[in-house]
């Protein structure tokens, strides 16, 4: 079906045959130079049957050419069938720390070292494949937070943005979690109040933002958004120096009190992932959340016409001033100049 977005435009339809009665006629000058036989041409011209015809026609082609452009100017657009989305789901916001820590090469992934963000990817990826009829979205932090999917039915738009994420893309030695969680409540504020989860990845302790871990959750919990806090990394490590090796904690920074009271605070849970499997782990048991019943929704597929009745009407135009030219008084010219004699030179 063909729908208009600015329909009242039509009322221009008759602005040209308003304007041909309402303005005063262009008055008649005397001509500047008198041919004896000009009237008489004139009165043959204006006599022809075909010229009255040719000037209806060409009459006719200009008000379509402007008919053309009201059209145009009401922006046309086909609208289809309604198609109903999928009701039933969650509306999940997916939280993902980018910050430099996450480079740190203390897990595996087929058998080779991997850094904490390759191993997310990995993980993250294939949860966002399985989540059939939930709406998804994507924000990314480290310095601070922004939105790199809104909600979406779009599981494939989801999973390739978040392959794409790279550390550094915004500034990576710090890590603003109570920014990423705030930016999340504000997507899920407006959804149904059974449907909001937030699930939140890092390996650090908040150290920059405007809002604090703590203020986020309880946003959060006031909004009734669950939280599930996952803080990835793993526990033993050895490190090299002058003196030998020695053992570390790879996550010594990761703040576990605070992801801990964020979620139980919400009703969510905290998961604590030292290697892709245990993630893995943690992944299927968020799968098993339930679906719930959301209101009906449709999307109807819109197609914009407009520039098809604009362009012919710029050829209408174009033929309108092609015909208007003095083509006969130019061969008619062109002609007397080609049978004007050429006079003989010779000489005695």
């Amino acid at each position: 079906m063909i729908e208009f977005i600015w329909p009242w435009v039509f009322l221009l339809l008759p602005l040209p045959l308003l304007a041909s009665y309402l303005l005063p006629r262009a008055g008649n000058r005397d001509a500047a130079l008198y041919v004896p036989f000009f009237q008489t041409l004139s009165r043959l011209e204006t006599s022809a049957p075909h010229t009255s015809v040719r000037n209806l026609l060409l009459s006719a082609v200009a008000l379509l050419a402007w008919a053309l452009l009201v059209t145009a100017a009401a922006r046309p657009q086909w609208v289809g069938d309604p198609i109903e989305l999928p009701t039933t789901g969650r509306d999940l916001m997916l939280v993902v720390d980018i910050s430099g820590s996450m480079e740190a090469q203390d897990m595996e992934l087929g058998g080779q070292n991997a850094n904490r963000l390759q191993i997310t990817k990995s993980v993250v990826g294939d949860f966002v494949t399985r989540r059939t009829g939930d709406r998804l979205g994507l924000i990314l932090f480290a310095a601070r937070a922004y939105t790199q999917a809104p909600l979406t039915f779009d599981r494939k738009t989801v999973e390739t943005l978040l392959y794409e994420a790279q550390i550094g893309i915004i500034e990576e030695n710090a890590t603003a979690i109570g920014d990423g969680i705030g930016l999340a409540v504000k997507h899920l504020r407006e959804r149904p109040l059974a449907s909001r989860v937030i699930i939140m990845l890092t390996d650090g302790v908040n150290n920059a933002g405007e809002v604090t871990p703590l203020q986020a959750g309880e946003l959060a919990r006031r909004e009734g958004i669950k939280i599930y806090t996952i803080g990835i990394g793993a526990e033993t490590g050895t490190a090299s120096s002058l003196f030998g090796t020695r053992n570390i904690n790879p996550s010594a920074d990761l703040d576990e009190a605070t992801l801990t009271q964020i979620a139980e605070d919400s009703g969510g849970r905290y998961f604590r992932a030292r290697d892709r499997n245990e993630l893995q782990s943690i992944y299927a048991v968020l799968d098993e959340l339930e679906p719930v019943d959301q209101e009906a929704e449709t999307f109807r597929p819109t197609l914009t016409l407009f520039y098809w009745p604009l362009g012919i009407a710029v050829l209408l135009s174009f033929l309108l001033v092609l015909v208007k030219l003095p083509w006969n008084q130019w061969l008619g010219r062109n002609t007397a100049e080609a049978d004007k004699p050429v006079p003989l030179q010779g000489g005695h």
